[in-house]
């Protein structure tokens, strides 16, 4: 996790630089963002099973597994929404600078779920390419010789490819919120494909909470890219 945000925020100031900005105040700000983050992933990791935060409060809350992704996407989003002012940041340009970051720290964290097995594995699989995690950190309940899909390594594989594609973009200086709106369709689709081979529950329309999330990102993604495309187009067109 920690090595996933160092990456992430050095992408994230390396663009920032590039487009002019300081690094020190872009620095500070993407700590508290990171800090919030955290909290807002174990939070919504909380919500999703309160009886067992009933039966040990303590023990969920310190619990060192456990961490949502949506839910600290929200919270570094309404943190940034709150310390951009103070940073003299502008929250577009914060957007496009972080987009690149967010994609690379999760394709690294999700290689630290891997590792851990903390849980978000798949369906049970006889490809030759299946894993067995005998010793995750929530335990592992299969019988010996059982193997599942290592859908965290899928989508760290997702998650760099739309990193790739994020880090070319950026040269051609495309219209603000193209970059992030590129980020929230790539890896909203990529989440959302994945989630059909894991563990978690359906909870509406035969959808896990993960794929309900993806879908909004991905409707404010796409009508965030259609819209800034339209008006840069029409700009230019007034300008020619």
């Amino acid at each position: 996790m920690a090595l996933g945000f160092y990456a992430g925020a050095l992408a994230a100031v390396t663009e920032f630089r590039r487009r002019g900005g300081d690094a020190d105040p872009m620095w500070n700000l993407l700590v508290w963002i990171f800090i919030a983050g955290l909290v807002g992933s174990r939070l919504l990791s909380l919500l999703n099973d309160p009886m067992a935060v009933f039966r040990d409060p303590i023990g969920e809350v310190l619990a060192g597994s456990g961490f949502v992704w949506y839910g600290g996407l929200i919270a570094g989003l309404a943190a940034a929404v709150l310390l951009t002012r103070y940073y003299k940041i502008r929250l577009s340009t914060l957007v496009e600078c972080c987009a690149p970051g967010l994609a690379i720290g999760q394709a690294i964290g999700r290689l630290g779920c891997h590792v851990s097995g903390d849980g978000d594995w798949g369906t049970v699989t006889d490809a030759a390419w299946g894993v067995a995690y005998t010793n995750a950190i929530v335990g592992w309940d299969y019988p010996p010789g059982v193997r599942v899909h290592p859908t965290p390594l899928y989508e760290a594989a997702a998650y760099a490819a739309v990193f790739g594609v994020l880090w070319t973009v950026r040269k051609r200086n495309p219209p603000d919120g193209t970059l992030f709106s590129i980020y929230l369709i790539g890896t909203s689709l990529a989440r959302f494909a994945v989630e059909f081979i894991r563990i978690n529950p359906k909870i509406a329309f035969g959808l896990t909470q993960a794929q309900l999330i993806a879908i909004v990102l991905f409707i404010a993604g796409a009508g965030w890219l259609l819209s800034h495309r339209t008006a840069f187009a029409t700009a230019r067109e007034a300008s020619s």
